[in-house]
């Protein structure tokens, strides 16, 4: 193979250049030689030397050193970074995540041989224009799967985040893991606690941003993955739902999440967690019906405490939760225009159109039917853009009176009236909208106040 497996931008042939006057090595590694042998579009990537990192540094003017420990350092070129390490050999992998010596190399034979799968362990030569694939690795990308390089046990003992990677891959490249590979995932599980809650959120949110995330999901459901990474959503699968729902919640739950968009990831996840809630408020009446009663509730609070445990951002739980929360509700063609805009009101601008699409593939998500209309949904959509562009006022802060307006109209002092006194106005609003009027306010708000007293 003569021709490089991914375009190689001029800004990454001049680092090669720069390697080459120095008599040093220069490889692409990883996802940009996988993903280029799929004709997939990679910006990723990855460069593998014989230079040792002090070397490195000195080759170029611009660099980072991301993992100097482990021989990583950030070369930058205009625009672009490459991530570059040294050849390396790695030592025994004591805590199962990282290894507790390096040693450098000058083969790279040794650098692809301790990589994690065949099919990211083929490099290309920057210098000589050349393909290395000493684990055939093409091979595997041909026939679909993810295999662990050399003895697949000793390879997922020494990393933990591995056996979680390869289910993402499968999602990420529509692959099956080999069955042996499969088998040590299931068998080597006692490595996972020690990952980090940052990487583990990390993968899951990749896993989010694949075409189907069930796939991933039910990898983890069927090695033991999700016991231990996601053990409330576990507890999911073979609960029933009722009425016209013909899966279990997890089935249900992973359904909805690849029917959300892809490139939304707080929309992704409130949909795989929005029934979470559904195994703890579990009941059966008298009359044998089940009911999950204020599932959204529990759920929202389990989502939040998941979202902790991986040390989500503040933005990323506040809209999940929210999403969890207020997916529960039921709109009919019977809702007044009010009650359009006190749901707007009540669940906040910001969440408003994730929240229907939420709803709308949680109602497709019930069975395989695609008869299942999301149709008044669809029509809810309307009410609300036709609502947004009305500008009317779904705020206090959209009120035509604010605080102080009223202070000096009715001599309060701020305090927990004045709050009672805008949100009974807000509320008049929402109703009639031509309430909205500065002196109109004013009245209604001495109004109310002499009830008060």
């Amino acid at each position: 193979m003569n021709n490089p497996p991914v375009h190689i931008p001029e800004s990454l042939k001049t680092v090669a250049e720069i390697f080459a006057s120095a008599s040093y090595q220069c490889w692409l590694v990883g996802g940009a030689v996988r993903d280029g042998l799929l004709n997939r579009d990679s910006e990723d990537y990855d460069l593998a030397t014989d230079a040792e990192p002090e070397d490195v540094i000195k080759l170029f003017r611009r660099t980072i050193p991301t993992g100097i420990k482990h021989g990583t350092i950030t070369i930058l070129v205009g625009s672009h970074q490459f991530e570059t390490t040294t050849f390396r050999k790695d030592g025994d992998y004591s805590d199962g995540r990282r290894p507790d010596k390096v040693s450098y190399s000058k083969n790279i034979l040794d650098d692809l041989a301790r990589r994690d799968f065949t099919i990211n362990a083929i490099a290309w030569d920057l210098i000589n224009n050349r393909l290395l694939d000493p684990h055939h690795g093409r091979e595997d990308l041909k026939k679909q799967i993810i295999r662990a390089i050399g003895n697949p046990e000793e390879r997922l003992q020494e990393d933990g985040l591995r056996s979680i990677r390869a289910c993402r891959f499968a999602s990420q490249l529509g692959f099956s893991i080999h069955p042996e590979t499969m088998k040590a995932i299931s068998e080597n599980l006692s490595n996972i606690p020690s990952i980090s809650a940052e990487r583990i959120w990390e993968e899951l949110k990749k896993i989010f941003a694949t075409e189907q995330p069930s796939i991933s999901f039910n990898l983890f459901l069927d090695t033991g993955l999700l016991n231990i990474l996601l053990p409330e959503l576990s507890e999911c699968a073979g609960v029933t739902p009722k009425g016209k729902h013909v899966f279990d919640v997890f089935n249900h739950s992973i359904k909805a999440c690849n029917l959300t968009e892809r490139d939304n990831m707080p929309l992704r996840a409130a949909a795989l967690f929005h029934d979470i809630g559904k195994p703890s408020v579990k009941n059966k009446t008298e009359n044998g019906e089940v009911t999950f009663y204020r599932h959204e509730v529990i759920g929202a609070e389990i989502t939040e405490r998941i979202l902790y445990r991986y040390k989500a951002s503040n933005a990323d739980r506040n809209r999940i939760t929210s999403l969890v929360r207020h997916h529960k509700f039921h709109y009919t063609e019977e809702w007044t225009d009010a009650a359009v805009r006190r749901f707007m009101a009540d669940v906040g601008l910001d969440i408003i159109d994730d929240l229907i699409a939420l709803r709308m593939a949680d109602t497709a998500a019930i069975s395989s039917d695609k008869a299942i209309s999301t149709d008044n949904l669809k029509e809810l959509m309307g009410r609300v853009k036709g609502t947004l562009e009305a500008e009317f006022a779904l705020s206090i802060g959209s009120l035509k009176v604010n605080g102080k307006d009223i202070i000096a109209f009715l001599g309060l002092k701020p305090g927990p009236v004045l709050g009672n006194i805008l949100e009974y106005l807000l509320d008049c609003v929402i109703e009639d909208p031509e309430c909205n009027e500065h002196n109109r306010l004013l009245d209604m708000a001495a109004i109310w106040y002499k009830n008060y007293d």
